[in-house]
């Protein structure tokens, strides 16, 4: 009875088996691995992209942000000195207008007081020359008669008492 061996090495068919295998990995290299390798870093040249394209997105977002928040900033500098400008405006012409007032009551006060020099002096005017019309008709009375001491007295006393009710 023949044995057959079960592992035996046979030069010729190692030989080409091992060949066989040579041919087949570079088939498979060439065929299978490249497209697919090839596949591959376009897939991860896409995602880079991609991601890249999301962090220019998002360093675009940041700076709008920014731009924004200064905005605002400004916008809010910008109010609030128009809120200090018209306060200033309004105190000034709250200002103005008090000095326009005090202004005016002062000159209708000068207008009252000048007023009231002139009537004093009208008066005046009036007395002295009332005053002047009594000691002329006294002056006529003593020229009419002759006067004793005792009516030069009674004359005095009228002429006293006649001032009194006028003034």
């Amino acid at each position: 009875m023949q044995v057959q061996e079960l592992v035996g090495l046979v030069p010729w068919t190692f030989i080409a088996q091992i060949c066989n295998l040579f041919i087949q990995a570079y088939l498979i290299k060439r065929f299978l691995f490249k497209p697919i390798n090839e596949m591959l870093a376009k897939r991860k040249a896409k995602a880079d992209a991609e991601i890249q394209d999301a962090v220019n997105a998002r360093n675009e977002a940041v700076a709008m942000k920014n731009e924004y928040e200064q905005s605002m900033k400004d916008a809010r500098n910008q109010a609030s000195e128009l809120l200090a400008t018209a306060q200033k405006t309004a105190a000034r012409e709250s200002e103005e207008m008090l000095r326009d007032a005090k202004a005016q009551a002062a000159a209708i006060k000068a207008k009252a007081e000048s007023d009231i020099a002139q009537e004093k002096r009208k008066a005046v005017n009036e007395i002295k020359n009332e005053i002047g019309g009594m000691a002329v008709e006294i002056a006529g009375k003593v020229i009419e008669r002759e006067l004793s001491e005792k009516d030069h007295k009674k004359l005095i006393d009228d002429f006293i008492t006649n001032v009194g009710e006028t003034s």
